[in-house]
C-alpha cells in the first residue's frame, strides 16, 4: 500500500513519526518541521486515514507491516520511531516483531495493553453527522457540539472533514472500517518478544492512558523503558503542550 506523506529534513539520521486513532500527518506538522533541523523526518497518514488509501485489513498487524513496507521502499535500515496513542502501539509491535530496525522507540500516552475505548461517542456523531446534506462547514460543526462538546477535540475532529471531486463533504478517513474494527484497535496483539533497545514513553500528566498498573505491562514488553511526563497536558500531549512536548523529544534524540 502506497501510504500518503510529507518529509522535513535532509541531514541526520531518520525519524517516523505515526497518529494516532482519527488522526493525520497534518497533526504533526509543527513537530516535525522542529525536529528536521537536525534530522530527516517522516509523518505519515496511516491506512484507512488522512490521504492513505483505505482497506477492509485493518488490524495491528497489518499496520506494522504497512510501516515496514514504507521503510523498505525509502531505503531507510533503522530510524527512531514516534507513535501516538493507536500509532503508539503500531510503532510497539514494529519494535517487538523487528528490532534491528529500531534506533530509538518514542510511544506517546499509550500502553501495551487493552483499553475499555471512549472513542465511541466521537465515531457515532461523525458517521450521523449531515455531511451529505450542507455545504456549510459551520452546520457540521453545530451538529457536532451536541455531542462533542469539547472545543480541542471537535477541532481535531473536524480536521478530517474533506471535499470529493464533486465539492461534496466527506470524511478522510474510513469511519466504517475505524468502527467495525474499534475493539481491535482497543486491544493489543499478543506476543512472547521483548525489546531491549532504548524505550521511552511520555505522558501527559493530565491523561490517564499510562497508569501505574499498566507501566508494568510496558516494562514486560520494553524493560530499559523511562517514563516523562509533560505538564499541562492530557491524551493529545503534543497539541496541548508543544513547547514541552518538543523539549521532551530533543532531550531523547
Amino acid at each position: 500500500m502506497q501510504l500518503n506523506y510529507k518529509k522535513f529534513g535532509d541531514s541526520g539520521s531518520t525519524i517516523l513519526i505515526l497518529h494516532g486513532l482519527l488522526g493525520s500527518l497534518d497533526n504533526w506538522q509543527t513537530i516535525a518541521k522542529q525536529v528536521a533541523i537536525t534530522h530527516q523526518v517522516y509523518i505519515i497518514d496511516q491506512r484507512n486515514h488522512g490521504r492513505s488509501p483505505h482497506s477492509e485489513n485493518f488490524n495491528y498487524e497489518i499496520l506494522a507491516k504497512d510501516i515496514l513496507d514504507f521503510c523498505v521502499e525509502h531505503k531507510i535500515e533503522k530510524t527512531t520511531i514516534i507513535g501516538h496513542s493507536m500509532g503508539g502501539k503500531v510503532s510497539m509491535l514494529l519494535a517487538l516483531e523487528h528490532p534491528t530496525f529500531i534506533e530509538k522507540l518514542i510511544v506517546v500516552d499509550i500502553a501495551p495493553t487493552h483499553y475499555n475505548g471512549g472513542h465511541e461517542e466521537i465515531l457515532f456523531a461523525m458517521a450521523e453527522a449531515p455531511i451529505h446534506a450542507t455545504t456549510d462547514r459551520n452546520e457540521i460543526d453545530l451538529f457536532l457540539q451536541k455531542r462533542i462538546p469539547e472545543f480541542g477535540v471537535r477541532q481535531f475532529v473536524m480536521k478530517n472533514l474533506s471535499r470529493d471531486a464533486n465539492g461534496k463533504f466527506e470524511w478522510k478517513c474510513d469511519l466504517e472500517i475505524l468502527i467495525k474494527n474499534y475493539r481491535v484497535l482497543m486491544d493489543f496483539p499478543s506476543t512472547e518478544n521483548i525489546f531491549l533497545g532504548e524505550s521511552y514513553f511520555i505522558k501527559g500528566a493530565q491523561s490517564n492512558y499510562i497508569t501505574n498498573e499498566n507501566w508494568n505491562s510496558c516494562l514486560h514488553y520494553f524493560p530499559t523503558a523511562k517514563l516523562l511526563s509533560v505538564e499541562n497536558a492530557g491524551h493529545w500531549v503534543h497539541a496541548e503542550n508543544p513547547i514541552e512536548f518538543v523539549e521532551k523529544i530533543k532531550s531523547i534524540l
